[in-house]
């Protein structure tokens, strides 16, 4: 091999470290063999304590034997089995109880979660709702319009009145009432 920009050429010592290590690398992958366990038949295992710890393998109590789990469904069938009999992991659940928990848990879960946004969603809300004016400060603030506009009525009113008076008793100067002053020109 050499380098044809450079013009020059490896040295022996250079071609024998690289040689070295693609034997090496080539070796490698020969020397690590991962050791194959062989696979027991299910059926080897003849109560449920030594059959429900391999995963591959299910129990059924009502035949009294271990069958290889058909994962081509995610519940054994009632051909295989009946799932109040079936037992797979630990002997003392069925799947009809772990069918129940399940959707037990996972109700709560969605419930939990649905709670939570809710929550969030208001927790939202409230924030954008506290930039503008609380509710109750509103009220308040109309209520002390319409107090301020009755007093305000009010206050005309007396004014009508009083005036009304004044002009009854010639208090005011006014030409057109008849018991005005009469005034020497």
């Amino acid at each position: 091999m050499s380098f044809t920009s450079d013009r020059r050429t490896l040295s022996p010592s250079l071609w024998a470290a690289v040689a070295v290590l693609c034997v090496s690398i080539a070796s490698l992958g020969e020397c690590y063999q991962p050791t194959l366990t062989p696979i027991t038949a299910c059926s080897v295992y003849k109560n449920c304590d030594t059959c429900v710890p391999h995963a591959r393998c299910l129990w059924c109590f009502s035949t009294n034997n271990c069958s290889e789990y058909p994962v081509r469904w995610l519940l054994p069938p009632a051909t295989v089995c009946p799932l109040s009999q079936a037992r797979w992991g630990m002997c003392w659940l069925n799947f009809e109880a772990l069918i129940i928990t399940m959707a037990v848990l996972g109700g709560i879960i969605l419930i939990g979660i649905m709670v939570c946004c809710c929550w969030c969603c208001r927790c939202c809300c409230c924030k954008k709702r506290g930039s503008r004016p609380d509710r109750d400060e509103e009220i308040l603030t109309r209520r002390r319009e319409e107090i301020k506009n009755r007093a305000e009525e009010r206050k005309v009113d007396k004014k009508a009145r009083h005036d009304e008076i004044r002009k009854k008793y010639g208090l005011m100067g006014d030409s057109d009432h008849p018991y005005s002053k009469f005034e020497n020109e």
